[in-house]
């Protein structure tokens, strides 16, 4: 027994196992407790995968054994340029079960930042799906620290040309079932994530094996994502984008069956396997959801056992919200990161929000991003630095710390202040009820004649509007008032809104003054996470107002 000192007060040591908390030990966890609950894979070219987590833990073995044999050792970087596969969820256990790094590297993204990222990491092999080949191939003159090619499939698709490329399935086909995971230190670096780049070059975020675990157990509770083992969930969050969410991984800790898309997340896709393979839970951007609402529409069908839809990325509107409910599914609201690995608040009801707000609560859970889960602490503070109160409508800077929050950027650039406060760059209320709602992010927010103008009330309403599939807001230079706001707004085929309709629309809900002073009917274009990319409206539009008038 050991008695510390901690300035004057004395500390008397717990006596409990330091057991480190590891990737490795959800896959062992599911093996063995969830042994024969399913895993079932869409793949680029290749028929349906079935198997389960006993299979996914020996097929993870056999690939860290090869591993090894390619000379992978400890902090290794290895990279992934993959949809949401089978084989993608056993690289993201065994590259750091064993010890080494994965690198989940967008595929989304313009060539330059992928290159950017990938050189960043320094990785050693690349494995990439196949329908990336063409990327890989402009990429591979300038990635001179890859030592080896691995495309994710099996040998007979691989070409003859491709002499230079490996097979995903050749490599695990000698390799042993079996593999001594070690035991490493739970703050070692595990996997690697770099954000969209959407305000400059893309920036690395190492997450630790203890910050995944943590997230992992946090998300399924019933605060959070509510998971158990009845479920069946589909990611339809790119693995790629913050670990799929962490789902991967609270699917191995509540033994949920796991259904994954590749890389097919158009609506009739989505639909055949929420149908087919019993999904009750999925997650994603709106985007995708908007697609697969317009699937049901069109094609006049139910959604299965589909029962709730976790909704990150940007808000969905109220009216969409109020469009799954009739089909029998809750949408529940998120906010998340990549620096925070990445959940921060899950919309979910509390007894006090019911008691107090009655027919309103429903609102306010379809409208606030939600409130903290265990393991995040939130503040929001004024220009100054001084913490504003909770009463719902103090706006600030929104701030977080927290057991999965990221301190320093990769490789070691620091990302928070003295007391592990990360600005997260957004602009945000709490209530009394502790139910955050972004009010506009930092860069998106507009002041026009001194005052503060919603980008994201505008856009929310707009989407309102009848004919109207997408809305983004930007400010753009006014000589008369710093900033105004212009709408952009891309239509459903075949509808016709006109600026006045739009103005008329909005008019009810927003100060005269918050009217944009211009509507565009365009196509609003999309980060490769599937949110609105507004520095490319910027560009675009930056002097429209200036030509206008």
């Amino acid at each position: 027994m050991r008695i510390g000192k901690l300035g004057e007060v004395m500390m008397l040591d717990g006596l409990m196992q330091a057991w480190p908390l590891l990737i490795s030990g959800m896959l062992r966890h599911a093996q063995k407790a969830h042994a024969d609950r399913e895993i079932v894979s869409r793949l680029i070219d290749e028929p349906l995968w079935r198997y389960d987590w006993a299979g996914c833990g020996k097929r993870s073995a056999r690939l860290a054994n090869a591993l090894v044999r390619m000379g992978v050792g400890p902090g290794d970087r290895i990279t992934t340029l993959a949809w949401n596969t089978h084989r993608h969820v056993e690289l993201m256990y065994a590259v750091p079960g064993m010890g080494a790094v994965l690198h989940t590297a967008n595929p989304r993204l313009a060539d330059e930042h992928i290159l950017y990222t990938l050189q960043d990491a320094a990785s050693r092999i690349l494995f990439f799906d196949r329908n990336l080949l063409p990327m890989v191939e402009r990429l591979k003159p300038e990635l001179r620290s890859v030592e080896h090619f691995v495309m994710l499939c099996d040998e007979t698709r691989l070409g003859k040309d491709q002499n230079d490329v490996l097979s995903y399935e050749q490599l695990l086909h000698s390799e042993e079932a079996d593999f001594t995971w070690p035991r490493l230190e739970e703050c070692a670096g595990a996997i690697l994530c770099h954000t969209s780049g959407t305000t400059g070059s893309p920036k690395g975020v190492l997450y630790s094996h203890r910050s995944i675990t943590l997230h992992a157990l946090a998300a399924g509770l019933s605060g959070s994502m509510s998971l158990t083992a009845f479920d069946a969930i589909m990611p339809a969050s790119s693995l790629y984008h913050a670990n799929g969410w962490g789902l991967p991984f609270a699917a191995a800790i509540n033994g949920c069956k796991l259904v994954l898309p590749a890389d097919k997340l158009d609506g009739a896709s989505l639909h055949e396997l929420i149908t087919a393979e019993g999904v009750t839970m999925s997650a994603g951007v709106p985007t995708v959801w908007t697609m697969y609402l317009e699937y049901l529409r069109s094609a006049g069908s139910v959604a299965g056992n589909l029962e709730r839809i976790i909704i990150g990325g940007s808000a969905l509107p109220e009216a969409t919200a109020s469009t799954f409910a009739g089909y029998g599914i809750i949408t529940v609201h998120a906010l998340g990161m990549t620096e925070a690995n990445p959940l921060i608040v899950v919309s979910t009801p509390t007894p006090s929000l019911l008691a107090a707000k009655g027919d309103d609560a429903e609102h306010i859970l379809r409208t606030r991003q939600g409130r903290a889960i265990f393991g995040v602490e939130l503040r929001i503070v004024d220009a100054n630095g001084g913490e504003l109160p909770w009463d719902g409508a103090s706006a600030g800077n929104l701030h977080i710390r927290g057991a999965w929050v990221l301190d320093r950027y990769y490789p070691d650039v620091a990302a928070t202040d003295s007391e592990g406060w990360f600005d997260t760059g957004d602009i945000a209320t709490i209530d009394q009820f502790g139910f955050l709602q972004i009010t506009d992010r930092k860069k998106d927010v507009i002041k026009s004649g001194g005052e503060w103008i919603s980008s994201i009330d505008l856009e929310n309403h707009a989407l309102g509007c009848p004919g109207v599939r997408s809305a983004a807001v930007i400010g753009v230079y006014h000589p008369l008032w710093e900033e105004r706001p212009l709408m952009i707004i891309e239509t459903e085929d075949g509808a016709t809104v006109t600026a006045q309709t739009m103005r008329t629309f909005l008019e009810p809900y927003v100060a005269r003054w918050w009217l944009p002073d211009d509507v565009v009917v365009a196509p609003v274009p999309l980060t490769a996470t599937g949110k609105i990319d507004k520095k490319v409206l910027r560009q675009r539009y930056q002097h429209h107002l200036s030509a206008v008038e």
